[in-house]
């Protein structure tokens, strides 16, 4: 028997083969915007999955024949790198990732206001650098950030996530093993706002009532998960009015004792520039005294050089 047949997906008390229980989600983070050369970029990490998502545009559309004169249009490519899972995949893309490519840009479609850009595109690419189940809710997720990351309005963000059946007990957020030995499988996209439900696929069996509690449960993961997108966006643009902006210093008021200490220095001050003032004055007085007597020493030593001089001789005039 291999591994894969020893596998116990839930206990009966509800365990599942990872330790989480039925309604416990993977941990899940996000960075925005770590792309310089795309309009808008994020990434994910949900579980072991690592998906990194490019948006560019609005912008002009080449063939032109394929803009519509109405709206955008949005072009999604999922890709999985040949590294993203255990056995090495073809570079080539295959059927599954055009698929996939197609209903992700349907989903896109409804969150933003296409409208306003008629006759261009707007292209979202999608890399998955490791896969580890439910890639594609994963996808909708960041690709949801990335758009908001590059300025395209948007009436919500799209958030996805994903049930499962396991051996008749319904839970959430499918990893790989659980996806692949599981007896159903159920991904769903949704507005968080109004609840608009954008992407639907069932795969498996589920019965009316496990259909119904999968339902009701991914619409509460899909709000944890809607927080999560907020605060990656708002940390994001937290940071960079830190840089952009300086913190104003607000001078707090002044209390009774320093008015009091401000009053006594301005006092002494005034004490100071008072005594300092006479002394300038007198030293003034004593400079002018000293440029007059030189410039009277001047005068008699002049008078002296011309009493000195003898006239000139009368034999001369006569010259």
């Amino acid at each position: 028997m291999t591994n894969k047949e020893k596998t116990v997906l839930i206990t009966k008390n509800g365990i599942r083969h990872d330790g989480r229980k039925k309604t416990d989600l993977r941990e899940i983070r996000f960075e925005v915007g770590i792309l310089d050369r795309a309009d808008g970029s994020a990434i994910i990490y949900w579980g072991k999955n690592k998906i990194l998502v490019a948006v560019y545009g609005p912008r002009e559309l080449h063939p032109k024949h394929m803009a519509l004169p109405d709206r955008a249009l949005i072009r999604c490519e999922y890709r999985m790198a040949t590294f993203s899972v255990t056995e090495r995949k073809s570079p080539a893309p295959k059927r599954r990732e055009k698929e996939i490519s197609k209903i992700l840009a349907e989903a896109i479609e409804p969150a933003v206001f296409d409208y306003l850009y008629p006759r261009s595109v707007i292209d979202v690419f999608i890399e998955v650098l490791q896969a580890d189940g439910g890639s594609r809710c994963a996808s909708i997720t960041a690709a949801a950030l990335a758009l908001a990351d590059a300025g395209i309005p948007m009436k919500d963000l799209v958030v996805g996530c994903a049930a499962g059946n396991l051996n008749g007990e319904v839970v959430i957020d499918l990893d790989d093993v659980e996806d692949k030995e599981g007896q159903g499988d159920l991904p769903i996209a949704v507005l968080p706002l109004s609840g608009e439900v954008v992407l639907l696929q069932s795969d498996g069996v589920f019965n009316p009532e496990q259909y119904k509690e999968a339902l009701d449960l991914l619409m509460d993961a899909c709000q944890t998960i809607y927080k999560l997108q907020r605060e990656a966006i708002t940390n994001k643009y937290a940071k960079i009015t830190e840089e952009i902006i300086e913190p104003v210093e607000v001078e707090p008021e002044p209390t009774e004792a320093k008015v009091e200490k401000k009053k006594g220095e301005k006092t002494e001050e005034k004490k100071e520039t008072e005594e300092k003032t006479p002394k300038k004055k007198a030293s003034a007085k004593k400079a002018k005294s000293e440029q007059s007597e030189e410039s009277e020493k001047k005068k008699k030593t002049s008078k002296k050089k011309e009493k000195k001089t003898p006239p000139k001789k009368d034999e001369e005039a006569k010259e």
